[in-house]
């Protein structure tokens, strides 16, 4: 019988799933709608993961496996009363012998530097920053949710960016290309339908509005610019209060990782970002792979697994 373990990414924008066998050894995956949690509704992203991990699963084909640890890492899952009722929710569809919750950067911070020491700072639908300092002790910054924080996050540049555009239509800012981006962005030509989109929108919704605040900025667009150079502002602070917090000194020696949609290798605000981490923090040394908050969560799974 072949023991298999499952690592789950449960972000704002998609899910991802990735099935190991107990070496470690990628054996199926499967991707799936956003199953971050909202407040009070883990059952909702209990039903999402299972579908994906099902669908991960039915790739995978091997007889008479068992899945012995499951591991997911999902957004919203930072405090212990969500992070319980997702375990518990996840538990009633009978996935794996054993199943973990996780905050999704938890996972990623697995993934980018195992049990050492850095600084992870993720950018998508939401941003967070989570630290392990040389001494093992660790802390978060950021990662308050799309309604009083996630600075510098897509839901975030989404939300301004409709703020700069509605102001740039009443004239009290000056024109922008962002008005157009917008507009098209959300398939309407009348600016008035603004309203009742932003109202219903959701925080993945108002994320995929970052796409076009980056493209509009990389052909020159002042106030897009703008807008860019203030969530650099915005995700470089999260990581000195970490460097500060874990390491004594931005000017130490801190590995740091960077991770999520905005901040994937090569994206211009990734490169903004590494650039204003030179004078933000000195002692940065930014690791050039791609995080995978999936495999983290594999990781950690196999790390149960061998102490069960």
């Amino acid at each position: 019988m072949t023991t298999i373990v499952i690592g789950v990414d449960g972000g704002g924008s998609k899910t991802r799933v990735l099935v190991a066998d107990e070496q470690g050894a990628i054996l199926g995956s499967a991707d799936g709608p956003a199953s971050a949690i909202r407040p009070g509704d883990e059952a909702r992203s209990a039903q999402i993961i299972a579908g994906v991990v099902q669908a991960a699963l039915a790739v995978v084909d091997i007889p008479g496996h068992v899945v012995r640890v499951l591991c997911a890492g999902v957004a919203g899952a930072g405090r212990a009363a969500p992070r319980d009722a997702l375990a518990s929710a996840l538990d009633a569809h009978s996935l794996a012998e054993e199943v973990i919750v996780q905050p999704d950067a938890a996972v990623a911070l697995e993934d980018a530097f195992g049990d050492g020491p850095g600084i992870l700072l993720v950018a998508g639908t939401g941003s967070i920053a989570y630290g392990r300092g040389p001494a093992g002790a660790e802390s978060r910054c950021g990662g308050w949710g799309p309604v009083c924080g996630d600075e510098g996050s897509g839901a975030w540049l989404g939300r301004r960016a409709l703020s700069v555009v509605t102001a740039a239509i009443d004239g009290r800012e000056p024109e922008t290309a962002l008005v157009g981006a917008v507009l098209t962005a959300v398939e309407t030509e009348d600016p008035a339908d603004l309203i009742a989109w932003a109202a219903a929108a959701t925080p993945a919704q108002l994320a995929s509005l970052a796409p076009v605040v980056v493209t509009v900025a990389d052909q020159g667009d002042l106030r897009a610019n703008t807008l860019l150079a203030l969530a650099c502002e915005e995700l470089a602070l999260h990581v000195r209060t970490l460097s500060r917090l874990l390491f004594h000194d931005e000017r130490s020696a801190i590995p740091v990782a960077l991770g999520g949609g905005l901040l994937a290798p090569g994206a211009l605000l990734r490169k903004r970002v590494e650039q204003r981490l030179k004078s933000a923090v000195p002692g940065a040394a930014i690791r050039v792979e791609e995080v995978r908050p999936e495999r983290g969560a594999v990781r950690a799974a196999l790390r149960a697994l061998s102490v069960a």
